[in-house]
């Protein structure tokens, strides 16, 4: 090949690029994104709420739901509890404290048991263990009780948290009274 012909490559190859290169700006001016153009769809800003008493107003309220109760799939959900909790009169405390005679019982009830800050501040402040404070702890315990030692993720549904609450109620040698 003589110097006439590499001029010849060279200028097609020069020519394929300058005609890639061009196509691309004329793509460019024609199919122009908009940048300035707003979302179609506005995604709202979602508050974290910090207190309790916010937690407890989204949840579905356990009270119409104990009176139909069953405390046999209560029991059944409370395997779930077992590897941390025992339920057994003056039973022994595991990761978790015993929990007989919890249902309207103070928060921190089992002399003894290592409980996190807020479960001894809210044992000073005199809460106690009643429907509701269970309804929200046992949807998540992290959420309702910041600082909470307890990992356990939660019970998503009412009624098993209803059911759990029943069975939970009935291990007292004089169970608390339902709420009206």
């Amino acid at each position: 090949m003589d110097g006439f012909e590499w001029n010849k490559v060279l200028m097609g190859l020069i020519l394929a690029l300058l005609v890639g290169k061009v196509s691309g700006k004329i793509s460019d001016i024609l199919i122009a994104p908009d940048i300035n153009v707003k979302n179609a769809y506005v995604m709202a800003e979602v508050k974290e709420t910090s207190t309790n008493n916010k937690i407890e107003d989204v949840l579905e309220p356990i009270e119409p739901l104990l009176a139909s109760a069953d405390l046999e799939a209560g029991q059944k959900v409370a395997r779930k509890c077992l590897q941390c909790h025992s339920f057994e009169n003056e039973g022994k405390n595991k990761v978790g404290p015993n929990l007989w005679n919890v249902v309207n019982a103070p928060y921190g009830h089992v002399d003894g048991f290592s409980y996190s800050a807020v479960i001894k501040e809210a044992k000073s402040q005199g809460k106690k263990w009643d429907y509701e404070s269970l309804n929200g702890f046992l949807e998540k315990p992290k959420k309702y009780l910041k600082g909470t030692k307890m990992a356990f993720v939660g019970l998503k549904k009412a009624r098993d948290r209803a059911n759990l609450i029943a069975y939970l109620r009935s291990l007292s040698n004089s169970p608390a009274p339902l709420p009206n």
